[in-house]
């Protein structure tokens, strides 16, 4: 009896990337099970204090969307 493995690394471009949209949904439908790190809530807290104590310093929604596609833009 044969079997044929086929690695990750064998895949096509879209390939991989179906599968790591495929990874990201299944992972997404659990969230609660997603470990969370201590270094992380901290990142997070220290962020929200900036962001409290210098409002400013945030961007919106739109300037993100601006900004990203500007630097990604063909």
């Amino acid at each position: 009896m044969s079997l044929n493995t086929v690695s990750v690394f064998d895949l096509t471009p879209p390939e991989k990337l179906q599968l790591v949209e495929d990874l990201w949904d299944d992972l997404a439908a659990i969230p609660e099970e997603i470990p969370v790190y201590e270094w992380q809530k901290e990142e997070l807290a220290r962020r929200k204090a900036n962001l409290k104590s210098n409002p400013a310093s945030g961007l919106s929604w739109a300037e993100v969307k601006l900004k990203v596609r500007s630097r990604y833009a063909g």
